[in-house]
């Protein structure tokens, strides 16, 4: 439920890489901490972050910035593709619209339109395999890495297929609803209910009020899915991330397996893992104590980096 105040979130901005506008904006409180940019997962937009996971990150001393990917939320759409279906786009060798360089670049335009010479980097599903790429394209540009519920970014093709859960792909892919207000609150909820850890209640009256607070159709958008899914990484392997990492994923995902965790964890020198219970492909309140406590630990253990500006950024 989003039950922030108005004004918690500063009017959207839009950062330019080449043609491509993203959307972006930053939580007010504690806008002087330590910058903490939020990347989000396959075919949503940056509103699916919690208000209150992200108030307690700044609690923490964080100046939190969250961005709509490419083809997601406020950003630029890019024009269709012959693949149409987020299933059939892993299976192709080349990605239709753009790279997965473009969309690590991607990140480092909103640091960039934000002021920021460096970052902590939280990402999520797919957001974490984008962070993972920004660490190793920009390693100059990211402070600490924490990829959650992510799959190894240079796993492609059936490489990634191993980590991924079919059967709950394949339903994300066939959630089919009408495009008005209401079809966009079902489809949402439909998205959190299928996600959620089977360890935990489901909160129905909660996940539609989530869902009415964001009225995202993203979720529905196969075409769009597709082209973020299909894009394809021709960077270094994770083995080479020099980065402070941590990787955190639920034990009971039931779109990424946890193994897929498990190989960051053992790819990427120095990281750790932290399996969270009862956490499914989600950001359950519940977990907000511990994601928030383990990523405040992580920066404190990499310090100040000599990048960092006068004013902290």
């Amino acid at each position: 439920m989003n039950s922030s105040p108005p004004g918690s979130w500063s009017p959207v901005r839009r950062a330019a890489n080449g043609a491509v506008r993203l959307a972006f904006d930053q939580w007010t409180e504690r806008a002087d901490g330590e910058p903490l940019l939020l990347v989000i997962g396959l075919g949503a937009n940056r509103k699916w972050f919690p208000d209150g996971l992200c108030r307690m990150l700044a609690g923490r001393g964080f100046a939190v910035a969250r961005y709509d990917q490419r083809d997601g939320g406020e950003s630029t759409h890019l024009p269709p593709t012959a693949t149409r279906n987020p299933v059939s786009a892993l299976f192709r060798k080349r990605g239709d619209a753009y790279t997965a360089e473009d969309m690590a670049d991607d990140a480092v335009a909103v640091m960039d339109a934000l002021g920021w010479t460096s970052a902590h980097l939280l990402g999520v599903s797919l957001g974490g395999a984008v962070a993972q790429r920004v660490a190793l394209r920009h390693p100059d540009r990211v402070r600490t890495l924490t990829s959650m519920a992510a799959v190894p970014a240079d796993a492609a093709g059936l490489a990634a297929l191993r980590y991924v859960r079919l059967r709950t792909l394949a339903k994300f892919a066939g959630l089919r609803y009408p495009d008005t207000d209401e079809g966009n609150i079902a489809a949402g909820a439909a998205v959190r209910r299928l996600l959620a850890s089977p360890n935990r209640p489901f909160d129905e009256s909660a996940a539609r009020d989530a869902a009415a607070h964001n009225l995202d159709s993203g979720t529905q958008d196969q075409q769009a899915q597709s082209r973020q899914i299909g894009a394809q990484w021709h960077g270094p392997k994770i083995d080479a991330i020099a980065r402070p990492t941590l990787v955190l994923h639920g034990q009971d995902d039931p779109l990424i397996k946890p193994r897929a965790g498990k190989a960051i964890a053992s790819r990427v020198p120095g990281s750790r893992l932290v399996l969270l219970p009862r956490v499914g492909h989600e950001l359950p309140e519940p977990a907000w104590d511990r994601i928030t406590t383990e990523i405040r630990a992580l920066a404190d253990t990499a310090g100040r980096p000599s990048t960092r500006s006068a004013t902290g950024r």
